[in-house]
């Protein structure tokens, strides 16, 4: 992508994080839950209190903090607030506060689309550069380019979250299909077919609607933006390349062949993996959550252990024979607050929380993939992760969704023109995307 993958590609650095990094954060305290919106400041004591904004998740962010507030000796403490449930309401929940020069965020947990928009905007503090260099060593790709903003490191990757192909063993044999190489749509599409079974996609009319896209276009060699640039004015889509046809061909196919089941139009992440799960699961294109989700419902007694055995991961699809699939990037990312009273702290605090024991905790423990390469080779996540092998490949083969400022302008003129995906036409449908997102960028339009 013009200003992420491309230009950050090969800026590895070479610092090693070592012994010592890996040694943060050991042991657990409890950590004071921060209700509603703390405000940042010093206790009685006179410790310096970080809030951490964070997303939803099954109280591992709470666990790290606790882990860190006692790593940190007595230096600081960290308190966690928790977010809306929903990204976009995460981002105007920050943005407000943010406007306002609120020195109550220290660390935020960041939705990387919006990452370009807070950093343009001046609401992140600075990476130390030998904080990014510690923090970028033995990281997938896909999570720098994600904390990466005009050729600057803004945030600190953490957890990387990515899609894989999920199949069920028993269908890809019985379709002929030889799951040790990679696969295309169109053969997962005459698969699905010949077997009847679902071939699960999210077509629901949100943000997972521009991921599906983002993860076709980039497979097809293009991007949503061709060329970017702070400018609204000047950013020119890639819509109408001839990628972006071949990735609304891709889409329309799929939502029209008979094998998305009947509800595609409002198909999110969790309703494809139920299909996936019943008599018709057959393929399905997914986060890493399906599987301990179905060893959950094995456990409750509402699916049986023999449909959990028959689960199995590949790399995502590719859109041209031999042609490298582009997976989804997506995930958490930790920015410090630039009007924090203690930045410093705060990128310290940051820097155990991303330690490799901490990402192994959250892994195992919510689900959540690291973006740290050494975690994939820790023996707990191997047993409790049978793909981890295949999610750590697709993390280092994905590619983010447009790093632009004007994301939200982007992604939303998508899913109004791509939606319903049985609808599009690939010959008009990129240009009526086209011409409505260039004129919202124009303040011409209103989404």
């Amino acid at each position: 992508m013009p200003e992420s993958a491309d230009q950050t590609r090969g800026r590895r650095t070479a610092v090693p994080r070592g012994r010592a990094r890996r040694a943060l954060g050991a042991g657990a305290a409890a950590v004071v839950l921060a209700s509603g919106l703390a405000a940042c400041g010093s206790g009685d004591s006179g410790v310096p209190e970080l809030v951490w904004y964070t997303n939803p998740d099954s109280g591992g962010q709470a666990e790290l903090a606790a882990r860190c507030t006692e790593a940190a000796g007595g230096r600081y403490t960290i308190t966690t607030s928790v977010l809306p449930r929903e990204a976009s309401a995460q981002r105007e929940q920050l943005v407000r506060r943010l406007a306002a020069n609120d020195a109550s965020i220290d660390i935020m947990s960041l939705d990387p689309p919006f990452i370009p928009e807070f950093a343009q905007a001046g609401f992140l503090a600075p990476v130390p550069e030998d904080v990014a260099e510690r923090v970028t060593e033995d990281v997938v790709e896909s999570a720098i380019e994600g904390s990466t903003w005009d050729d600057e490191l803004v945030a600190v990757p953490w957890w990387a979250n990515t899609q894989v192909l999920w199949y069920r063993t028993s269908v890809a044999e019985a379709a002929g299909l030889d799951m040790t190489q990679p696969v295309t749509w169109d053969q997962l599409i005459t698969a699905a077919q010949d077997q009847d079974v679902l071939l699960g996609v999210q077509g629901i009319r949100a943000e997972a609607l521009t991921v599906w896209f983002n993860a076709l276009i980039e497979s097809a060699g293009g991007s949503i933006i061709a060329e970017n640039s702070t400018d609204p004015e000047q950013i020119q889509l890639g819509l109408t390349s001839e990628e972006g046809i071949r990735a609304a061909e891709v889409m329309r196919d799929i939502s029209t062949s008979g094998q998305v089941g009947p509800a595609l139009s409002t198909a999110n992440e969790d309703s494809t993996a139920t299909g996936f799960e019943s008599d018709q699961g057959g393929f399905m294109v997914n986060y890493p959550f399906v599987y301990p989700r179905g060893l959950a419902a094995v456990e409750a007694g509402t699916l049986d252990q023999s449909v959990v055995d028959d689960y199995a991961a590949a790399v995502y699809p590719q859109v041209d024979e031999g042609v490298e699939a582009a997976p989804p990037y997506g995930g958490i990312n930790l920015g410090v607050g630039a009007y924090s009273e203690h930045t410093d702290l705060a990128y310290e605090a940051t820097e155990c929380i991303t330690t490799t024991e901490n990402q192994a905790y959250y892994f195992v423990s919510n689900g959540n993939p690291a973006s740290d390469t050494a975690v994939y080779d820790d023996p707990e996540v191997l047993e409790e992760f049978p793909q981890a092998p295949v999610i750590l490949q697709s993390l280092q083969q994905a590619a983010p969704r447009p790093q632009t400022p004007y994301y939200s302008e982007v992604s939303g003129g998508l899913q109004r023109e791509y939606h319903p995906t049985a609808a599009i036409d690939p010959e008009q449908t990129p240009q009526d995307a086209t011409e409505l997102i260039e004129a919202v960028l124009r303040k011409e339009q209103l989404l």
